[in-house]
């Protein structure tokens, strides 16, 4: 088995924080689509498909809870931008849209073939 150190499966290891980050689908989407440009609540929106504004909303909120993303209004409507902090989160993000896409086809393949023999349960 591998040793790590500062161990990841710490509670307080500094990798979690990172995981919960990222592991939020919407977290990820709403940081790619801000690393373009600031955006208006409604822009996001338009730009981001199936995300329902409540859930915009949240995800903009917790973002900005974790200083990756800020919010200022200039001209009377907001904008959110990403902080230096959370640019820095961009070419990860980047690397895992190039991993998707060099991959996205093999895992749906593994994806239905999985379904397809997988087992069926019996119930007593």
């Amino acid at each position: 088995m591998r040793e790590y150190s500062g161990s990841v499966f710490l509670a307080d290891c500094p990798a979690r924080l990172a995981i919960e980050i990222i592991a939020d689908k919407w977290a990820v989407v709403v940081l790619f689509a801000l690393s373009r440009e600031p955006c208006r609540h409604g822009e996001l929106i338009e730009l981001i498909g199936g995300v329902s504004r409540k859930v915009l909303t949240q995800t903009l909120r917790r973002l900005q809870g974790y200083g990756l993303v800020d919010r200022y209004a200039e001209t009377g409507t907001p904008r959110y931008a990403l902080t230096d902090l959370g640019r820095t989160l961009v070419q990860p993000i980047g690397v895992l849209t190039a991993w998707a896409h060099e991959n996205g086809a093999a895992v749906v393949g593994f994806q239905e073939s999985w379904t397809d023999c997988e087992p069926t349960e019996k119930t007593s």
